[in-house]
């Protein structure tokens, strides 16, 4: 193997993160491998390694993965304007947590001065509510803006009925952000192994292809919850983003041309097997 070409686990030791990490921010598309060997393991070069420093050194700022793609995307005068969003959001949470510690000191004088006896929780219940409160608090900004926030909101009222939104707002009011982190775990994992699908050279129709079809449509169903005209309006509105130039999009598409191509190719297969 030549200079400056190095397989994951050496990757990851060069770069001093985990296998895990890679195959994940390959998985969202962050930082792709430059080539793959015949047996389809991934290849990394030296210009990734810059790649993922410039990744590393964002992620510590605290920024989101949408918020990193598109600073890698847009170079410095989006890193200027992103920092500064980065900054505000900072403070907001500063005064959240001023908000939490405020309250931490009013039940400490409580407690303190004996107007609360030992059966009285309300002073605690009241801490835990404001804490509550602020963390579960449209907990969304970790991971778009508000521009972004605002862009799907407005794609949502174009291609979604009132009722089905109402249908989606009813499904994810309870919906957390360990919810999120759990369904985008799920989807990456899909878009990791149609990644190693496509690099393995294995055909849509096969074994390891329709049982990625099915894991694909669990999760669609999960987000629909089996309704025809939500899934037909998620498609719509997908196509609608696709259709827009990649700086325009409110978030990254999660697949490649080729990868759609296998996707739609693998569900055509499954549709046929099903007799659909």
């Amino acid at each position: 193997m030549g200079q400056g070409l190095y397989h994951t686990g050496q990757f990851a030791e060069k770069a001093s993160v985990s296998v895990r990490t890679l195959r994940y921010y390959d998985a969202v598309g962050l930082l792709c491998p430059t080539d793959y060997t015949e047996a389809g393991y991934r290849l990394y070069t030296d210009n990734d390694l810059s790649r993922l420093q410039q990744i590393l050194a964002l992620k510590f700022l605290g920024f989101s993965l949408e918020e990193i793609r598109y600073c890698l995307r847009t170079g410095p005068t989006g890193l200027q304007e992103s920092l500064a969003q980065q900054k505000a959001m900072m403070r907001e949470r500063r005064e959240q947590l001023d908000t939490i510690i405020a309250a931490i000191d009013e039940t400490e004088k409580l407690l303190s001065a004996n107007t609360a006896n030992s059966n009285d929780w309300e002073p605690v219940v009241k801490v835990i509510q404001v804490m509550h409160m602020q963390q579960t608090n449209d907990w969304r900004k970790k991971y778009f803006t508000e521009e972004q926030m605002k862009e799907m909101e407005e794609l949502s009222k174009k291609h979604y009925t009132e009722e089905q939104r109402q249908q989606i707002a009813e499904r994810g009011k309870n919906w957390t952000e360990e919810d999120q982190q759990r369904a985008s775990q799920q989807w990456s994992e899909v878009g990791a192994e149609l990644k190693r699908l496509i690099a393995s050279g294995s055909a849509p129709d096969s074994t390891e292809a329709q049982a990625l079809v099915q894991k694909w449509r669990a999760l669609i169903q999960e987000f629909t919850g089996g309704d025809p005209g939500i899934l037909q309006s998620l498609k719509n509105l997908g196509s609608d983003v696709r259709s827009r130039p990649e700086s325009e999009r409110p978030y990254a598409m999660p697949y490649s041309g080729e990868d759609e191509k296998f996707l739609h190719k693998a569900l055509e297969a499954y549709q046929q097997k099903q007799g659909k």
